[in-house]
């Protein structure tokens, strides 16, 4: 079994920041990607940030200069620095794992339970 423990999400006035974490514990070999995803509501779920074991980073394009996304391999975690957030920003962030499980030594990805970020006056 695997656990993604999220935290960091929470009310923000527009140009706040916050920080989102996001640990991962359990069967775990290798973890070969870590991310984040957020769905507005009314809306589908989209990439935010993701890096690989590769270094290989990724943004949404509506993010890009303004969000940070960062790994800790030693503790298989994963962090977001959002900074100027929006209202727009608005959503429930997802964590997301691809990795490879000590038990069975199979590819698997899952999600974590979501964290709420509203940003608003």
């Amino acid at each position: 079994q695997v656990q993604l423990v999220e935290s960091g999400g929470g009310l923000v006035q527009p140009g706040g920041s916050l920080r989102l974490s996001c640990a991962a514990s359990g069967s775990i070999f290798s973890i070969s990607a870590m991310g984040w995803y957020r769905q507005a509501p009314g809306k589908q779920r989209e990439l935010v940030a993701s890096t690989t074991s590769g270094g290989i980073i990724n943004y949404a394009d509506s993010v890009k200069g303004r969000f940070t996304i960062s790994r800790d391999n030693a503790k298989n975690t994963v962090y977001l620095q959002m900074n100027s957030l929006k209202p727009e920003d608005t959503a429930v962030y997802y964590c997301h794992v691809d990795f490879v499980s000590s038990t069975f030594r199979r590819e698997y990805d899952y999600w974590g339970q979501g964290t709420q970020v509203t940003v608003s006056s």
